[in-house]
Formats: structure tokens, C-alpha cells, sequence
């Protein structure tokens, strides 16, 4: 039977999008279905997206290699994103990674950096102080510190630069979700919340957390999806200014696990300072708990645990108003990214972000491109193959 694409991509976030990008530069036919973010969050009826935001935290130092090359090679191509589609979604304001000193944290991060050739700078519990001045770490802390190649980027703005070059290279883009998905004489059919049916030779589903919603896999993904508040606090313009030096910062700490961005500058013109970092664990079980979440501001005792860190890590800032967001994440069993195909010949999976992987959604995106033009992801220098699991 004939197809209506080759290829479809399942899923416009930061990974799909750039999926569909890879996709398009080296073969005709190609789809990447996925809505626009919602104008009314609380009124919306269909899935959600956690890039809905201005704010990422984006670095290669990380104590796992893995992680630390899908992010440098993405990092690596920043510059190339921005040039080809005039969006700028980037900002080289440097990461610190601080832990307490006596653990192998640090020295994993460090030597992780040192094996992609990335400079880093480790500073002692006196060091942190005088190069940071505004934060107030805890005491018997060091650190890792990457001036370049690390800051924070725009998940919408990224998403938004990806679905542009994905169109120029001749993709498909369809403004809606997908809510089936099967194999059918040798190819897979797609349905649309719209009622529309798509029937291509391959599926590449890219769908998030929301990617555990039924009928769209031959056995559902292994993969546990967490509920997340983020914090936002809005800063004055004078002390956007005197924080102008602030870099991106992950904290661990006992009873400390957070990333915290320094002032950005939201659509609504003010500046938001942001931290996430829940101290525990919300499961959503399905895409009806996820979408439910989604409507939410998120939990009240994370903001009241967020906001005791912020008062005691930046003191003297003074907010002019706090708020929260909802948004998720999603783990899987190895702790990496899932790319590859399920059951079925005609669909494979790229999804499982581990909270991580926005940074890195670039290269994450092209290893799914890899796998559905040749079958497989070659060897690329990953200590993984990235196979998924399925329940």
C-alpha cells in the first residue's frame, strides 16, 4: 500500500525536532508531527511539552562520559543552529558544578571533561567565594567550573530554530499529536487527534513523557515519569545587572540537589531567576495524570523547599515575586536516552530525557536519524548502545 511519507517523526520537542532535521538533510518524504505550545495552558485539552520555557542549563562537565559527549557535540553545534535559522537561543554565561569535597563527584566530572579535551577550572571551598561572590555556598564544598562552550539556552526558541531548519530541508510539519499508533502490511498508520491518518514507511516516536501513553508502541517503553516544579523568582532590573556575572549552577549538597539559572529575560519583559530540583519523587502514570499536571503551578512544599535554598544560596537578592511551573521528566532503566525500535520494524523510539537532556537534544536528535536511514546506531565513541526497554 502506498505511503504518504517516508518518514514521520512523532513528537516536535527538542529531540524530535531535531530528528526531523537530520531527517530531512538526507532523504525526501519526511513528516515530524507535534503541536504548538498552547495559548491557554489551563484550558488545553491536548498533550503538553516541558521546553515551554526560556530556561536550560547547558554544560558538558558531567560525571558520566556519556553524557558529557552528547552534550559537547551538541554544544558544538550551537553556533551552527543559530546561523542557519537567525534564531538565537544561546547564552555563554559559563557552569559551575559544586559538591562537597571528598567525594568522587567532582574528580568524575572533572576527568570526564579532561577525556573530550573541555577546560575546566577546580576551585577550592576559598576559590568558589571570590570568583562567585553572590552565591553563599555551604561549607566544605569545591567545584568545577567551565567558562566556555556552557550556559543556559531557550528550549522554545531551540525547538523553534529545529522545526524551522526541518521545514527548509523539505520536512513536513503537521501542527497536531498523534493519538495511535500501529504496523499494518509492512509499514506503520498514524492517527491524529484531528482525525487524520498518516501511513509511513518508518515512525520514529519522540513524544517525551508523553511517550508512555497508550496505544502508540507495541509494548509500552520502561520508562518513569516524574512530576517537576521549577521555581521562578523575578528579579529587579538592578540586581539582574549586579548578577550579570552569574553563571549556570548544579548544587549537591546534603539536602541540596539543584540547578539554578542565573536572570534571564522572559517574554513578558522581566527577569526570572530559576531553580529546579524537587527533594522527592511525584510518579505519573499515564498521559491523563500528565496532562492533568500539566494545568497545574506544580506542589507547594517544592517551592516552600526551593525558595529556603535560594534565601540561603543568593542572600542578598531580594524578589520582587516567586511563581512556579509544572513540568516532567522522564528516567529510564539505563539512565540513558532510549533509541532504537520496539517490536515492530516500522517503529522505533527516541525518548527517556532523564532530566538532562536538553542541552544534548541535538546530537540525542541525530543518533534517532541515524537509526531509522540505517537501521542501527554505529559505533561513535558511547560506552552505550542506547537499546530500549520495553514493560
Amino acid at each position: 500500500m502506498a505511503v504518504d511519507f517516508r518518514l514521520i517523526v512523532i513528537g516536535r520537542g527538542m529531540m524530535g525536532a531535531a530528528a526531523a532535521k537530520y531527517l530531512a538533510r538526507q532523504t525526501d518524504g519526511v513528516a515530524v508531527i507535534g503541536p504548538d505550545e498552547p495559548d491557554d495552558r489551563k484550558a488545553h485539552q491536548g498533550v503538553f511539552a516541558s521546553h515551554y520555557d526560556e530556561g536550560r542549563i547547558t554544560r558538558t562537565i558531567d560525571p558520566d562520559r556519556n553524557w558529557a559527549l552528547l552534550a559537547n557535540r551538541s554544544i558544538d553545534r550551537y553556533g551552527e543552529i543559530a546561523g542557519d535559522s537567525g534564531i538565537d537561543f544561546y547564552r555563554e554565561v559559563g557552569c559551575v558544578v559544586v559538591a562537597p569535597t571528598g567525594g568522587d563527584y567532582l574528580e568524575k566530572t572533572r576527568q570526564a571533561a579532561v577525556s573530550l579535551g573541555v577546560k575546566t577550572s577546580l576551585l577550592d571551598e576559598a576559590g568558589l567565594k571570590a570568583a562567585f561572590p553572590f552565591f553563599a555556598f555551604p561549607d566544605g564544598g569545591a567545584g568545577v567550573f567551565e567558562a566556555r562552550g556552557a550556559g543556559h539556552i531557550s528550549p522554545r526558541k531551540l525547538v523553534k530554530a529545529q522545526s524551522l531548519l526541518a521545514e527548509k530541508a523539505g520536512a513536513t510539519v503537521i501542527r497536531d499529536h498523534v493519538v495511535s499508533i500501529r504496523s499494518e502490511g509492512g509499514s506503520a498508520v498514524v492517527e491524529t487527534s484531528g482525525g487524520l491518518t498518516h501511513r509511513a514507511e518508518k515512525v520514529l516516536l519522540a513524544a517525551g513523557g508523553f511517550s508512555i501513553a497508550e496505544n502508540l508502541l507495541p509494548q509500552p517503553v520502561a520508562m518513569t515519569v516524574y512530576a517537576r516544579t521549577v521555581t521562578l523568582f523575578e528579579v529587579s532590573d538592578a540586581d539582574a545587572a549586579r548578577l550579570v556575572a552569574m553563571p549556570s549552577l548544579i548544587l549537591r549538597a546534603p539536602g541540596i540537589d539543584i540547578y539554578l539559572l542565573p536572570p534571564i529575560r522572559y517574554p513578558d519583559g522581566k527577569f526570572y531567576l530559576k531553580i529546579g530540583g524537587d527533594p522527592d519523587d511525584l510518579t505519573l502514570s499515564d498521559d491523563t495524570e500528565m496532562r492533568a499536571w500539566f494545568k497545574t503551578e506544580g506542589r507547594d512544599t517544592v517551592r516552600a523547599h526551593l525558595k529556603r535554598i535560594v534565601e540561603g544560596l543568593v542572600p542578598d537578592m531580594v524578589p520582587l515575586s516567586i511563581s512556579t511551573a509544572a513540568c516532567v521528566v522522564s528516567h529510564t532503566e539505563s539512565g540513558y536516552p532510549m533509541i532504537g525500535y520496539s517490536s515492530s520494524p516500522e517503529i522505533a523510539v527516541l525518548t527517556g530525557c532523564a532530566g538532562t537532556s536538553a542541552k544534548s537534544s541535538d546530537e540525542i536528535g541525530r543518533l534517532g536519524a541515524e537509526l531509522l536511514l540505517s537501521g542501527g546506531i554505529s559505533e561513535q565513541g558511547y560506552s552505550t548502545d542506547f537499546t530500549p526497554q520495553f514493560r
